[in-house]
């Protein structure tokens, strides 16, 4: 009789402090809310920052204006072209300068959350913390993307055409967007071991001049020798002439691919080093 008293009190025992475990366990959200709730939170902070959405499409809708406007004739003049046919030339290069204005602000904000104790508190929510990484990474393509879509609807205001095919424009596009992908992917890195946000909108600020240094505005074989063996050869070059190509509806040849594979290498190593050293920021 006494053995099965205790036994039962054993139980009882057992069954409350695994009640009180579970009591005290917190509701683990799923992957897919924590992504949706930070996404939507990135994006409110975004587009509540006026001056900085403003300086995202507005910087960028400068540039073309005046490379299209001030320059565009006297270099198109030496390649026997006019001002329409360096529109043509320098959009996808405008484009992509578009992603990089923009995608500096990823490094930024992520930096704020990981300097200001944002992700410390997160040890007390529900949510895996890389959901806030993913969260900003989701919204700076959509910020990135909107700004994209703008510059292309003031080009063709100005006068751009193209004979693309809706494969070859949708081809275009894709290669924007992945560059996107790519330079938000690396501005977040920055933003993680930066320590403030001035010193990572610092560390990304050589990203957003290697447009410049490619085949983007002027072609690579007017540079001098010393440089345009950098600019030939840099990962821009390849994703504007692949971009350019397509938007004009022309063949790409291999610039595509050497693109797709500055970019994937890009991708992997970023995310290799975030998952490397976010851990390590955000101990959970």
């Amino acid at each position: 009789m006494t053995t099965t008293v205790r036994t039962h009190h054993a139980d009882q025992s057992r069954r409350s402090a695994r009640d009180s475990r579970s009591a005290q366990a917190p509701l683990q959200a799923s992957f897919l809310t924590g992504l949706w709730v930070f996404s939507s939170r990135s994006l409110k902070h975004s587009f509540r920052d006026a001056e900085s959405l403003l300086m995202a499409i507005l910087l960028p809708l400068m540039l073309m204006l005046i490379f299209t406007f001030i320059f565009g004739e006297s270099i198109a003049a030496g390649q026997g072209g006019d001002r329409g046919d360096y529109l043509a030339y320098v959009l996808p290069a405008i484009a992509l300068t578009a992603a990089g204005f923009g995608a500096s602000y990823t490094a930024v904000v992520v930096s704020n959350d990981m300097t200001t104790g944002f992700m410390n508190r997160l040890r007390t929510m529900p949510f895996p913390a890389v959901t806030v990484l993913l969260g900003h990474t989701v919204s700076s393509m959509v910020r990135n993307m909107l700004a994209t879509l703008v510059v292309v609807a003031v080009a063709f205001a100005l006068g751009f055409r193209t004979e693309a095919t809706v494969l070859q424009f949708a081809g275009a596009v894709g290669m924007i967007a992945l560059w996107i992908l790519v330079i938000t992917v690396v501005f977040a890195v920055l933003g993680m071991v930066a320590g403030s946000a001035e010193a990572a909108s610092g560390y990304g600020f050589i990203l957003l001049f290697l447009p410049y240094v490619s085949s983007g505005f002027v072609p690579v074989e007017t540079m001098p020798n010393w440089l345009a063996g950098f600019a030939g050869n840099q990962p821009m070059t390849p994703i504007i002439d692949a971009s350019r190509a397509l938007l004009n509806g022309q063949n790409p040849g291999d610039e595509w691919w050497i693109g797709l594979l500055w970019c994937a290498g890009f991708v992997a190593v970023a995310v290799w080093l975030a998952a490397v050293i976010f851990p390590k920021k955000v101990a959970r």
